[in-house]
């Protein structure tokens, strides 16, 4: 009778062990504790908010800056995750995409260009306070008779290097296209003036309201 009783344990024991093992198949393997892909381990080099709407062919924003393409809206958070010569790997808003600088090619150019982009502050603050007509033209990207240099360069982002970005030059120049210039002009108290250039461009980015 004891030699049965100890089999009858004994069979107990390798069912528990058996139905112990056909629930821990069941559960799958334990997930694996690195971050993912999207987000690597490694710290920010930069963090922070789109300073303007960028434009970008799908995954690259570049330097060329094309209104053709769709935008990214100013404010959107941005994650500079790390810099290859004049290639950044960014997070937008958790997605992954590039940065890559093509004009003007300098580590001083791609710094200054990346915190131009990049910026600390949330820009939503300040457009919340524009008059309405620039909110709905920034967030259209196009821009419209009378906008300051800020309202416009949240709307179209920073124009193509050289010197068009000074403070005091007549115009700035923007390029809908690789063969579609357009130029935006300042008055003397810096708002802008008129918009000129290439018709189909002109008649894409200047803002008519509702």
């Amino acid at each position: 009778m004891r030699g049965a009783t100890g089999f009858g344990r004994f069979c107990r024991l390798t069912a528990t062990i058996a139905a112990a093992a056909v629930l821990a198949a069941c559960a799958g393997p334990e997930p694996r504790p690195e971050a993912s892909p999207a987000w690597p381990a490694a710290a920010d080099l930069r963090a922070g908010y789109a300073c303007c709407n960028l434009h970008h062919d799908g995954g690259r924003i570049t330097d060329a800056n094309l209104g053709q393409f769709p935008f990214i809206p100013t404010g959107t958070p941005v994650r500079v995750r790390a810099i290859d010569g004049y290639r950044a790997d960014i997070l937008v808003d958790g997605k992954p995409m590039q940065m890559v600088l093509e004009q003007g090619r300098s580590p001083e150019a791609m710094q200054a260009w990346i915190e131009r982009l990049v910026v600390a502050e949330d820009p939503q603050s300040r457009l919340e306070r524009f008059p309405a007509a620039a909110r709905m033209a920034i967030r259209a990207g196009q821009v419209m008779k009378g906008m300051s240099r800020e309202q416009v360069i949240m709307a179209l982002g920073p124009p193509q290097g050289g010197e068009d970005r000074r403070a005091d030059a007549p115009s700035w120049r923007y390029w809908w296209s690789s063969f579609g210039p357009f130029y935006v002009y300042w008055s003397k108290g810096g708002a802008v003036s008129r918009i000129d250039g290439h018709a189909d461009a002109v008649a894409r980015m200047v803002f008519k309201g509702k």
